[in-house]
């Protein structure tokens, strides 16, 4: 079983629950972990994967909160580290129709600082590059620059997910995308929201944008659809994957289920490189991230909801 290395944000989300999309009017908020590199690492670990997570939290309370979560988790985080700066707190409302209203106050996430002994750990193993906070500046964005050229000079099989979040990059959308087009350049698998597929692309038609997105380097294209499934592409082959049904109550999650699952199984092939040649495997392991993604949106909670290896096995 490869290690597969979640590098980024783990962080308190204060949710609003039940109380419109007002933040202004709301009074309890519920205390949860959240960080979606934090949460792809969860999902691989209760499969009984080796997830590892990388990234920075204060020394506060809520980071040792924040890393006991984890560590109950079975996921290793020996290589997280530790900052006076206070803990990364969101505080989210959102209302019945999905509307959010959201107030971000970065913190220790941006202190992450580069190791150089880590390097040697990525040799043919799986690198995760998911973080929706490494490219807004700080020590983390130039840690997650020099992890990406050693997972490619280390030989890693690179995942990227560029977990684009609007409300972060009001106005400066063109940045975003030239900073993310140089991990799907060399990705060996990206994958992206149907937002996120149209925004880095420039494109609205799916087959176009998958085009666009190959041409640049990539060459697995996983675009998660929620109900609809997932579209698989490759550079000479797609497929629309369709997922199992079930009433959802919370999707928060549902994504990093999805690419946590995925590279669960790919983390069990002896070469992950076999992923771009054998399609038919490609599209099994789809489905049963499809799977593991929509059982995690039956419950409240990213972390608590993702489903165990039996739960997986079980249902669908």
């Amino acid at each position: 079983m490869k290690k597969v290395f979640c590098i980024g944000e783990l962080l308190i989300d204060f949710v609003a629950e039940k109380q419109g999309n007002d933040l202004s009017k709301a009074d309890v908020f519920t205390k949860k972990a959240g960080g979606a590199p934090a949460n792809v690492a969860c999902a691989i670990a209760k499969l009984g994967g080796l997830g590892k997570f990388i990234g920075c939290v204060g020394i506060d309370q809520f980071g040792s909160f924040l890393l006991s979560v984890l560590e109950d988790n079975h996921v290793d985080v020996s290589l997280a580290q530790r900052s006076k700066t206070f803990t990364t707190i969101a505080f989210v409302s959102i209302a019945e129709n999905g509307e959010r209203d959201f107030v971000f106050s970065r913190g220790a996430d941006k202190k992450l600082k580069y190791d150089s002994k880590v390097k040697s750990s990525f040799k043919e193993n799986i690198v995760h590059f998911g973080a929706a906070t490494a490219l807004l500046g700080g020590d983390l964005e130039e840690a997650y620059g020099r992890y990406f050229f050693d997972a490619l000079t280390q030989d890693a099989f690179i995942s990227f997910d560029p977990n684009f979040r609007g409300d972060l990059w009001k106005g400066e959308e063109e940045i975003f995308i030239k900073k993310c087009m140089p991990f799907v350049q060399k990705a060996h698998l990206c994958k992206f929201s149907l937002e996120e597929a149209e925004l880095l692309s420039g494109k609205t038609d799916l087959e176009e944008c998958c085009a666009v997105l190959h041409e640049v380097g990539t060459k697995v294209i996983a675009i998660t659809l929620g109900g609809d499934g997932t579209l698989l592409s490759t550079e000479n082959t797609k497929h629309t994957i369709p997922s199992i049904k079930v009433k959802p109550v919370d999707t928060t999650g549902a994504g990093d289920a999805f690419i946590g699952c995925l590279l669960y199984q790919i983390a069990a092939l002896h070469d992950p490189m076999e992923i771009l040649e054998n399609i038919a495997l490609l599209i099994d392991m789809v489905k049963i991230a499809n799977k593991a993604g929509a059982i995690t949106t039956t419950n409240f909670g990213a972390i608590p909801s993702l489903p165990t290896r039996d739960q997986l096995h079980t249902l669908g």
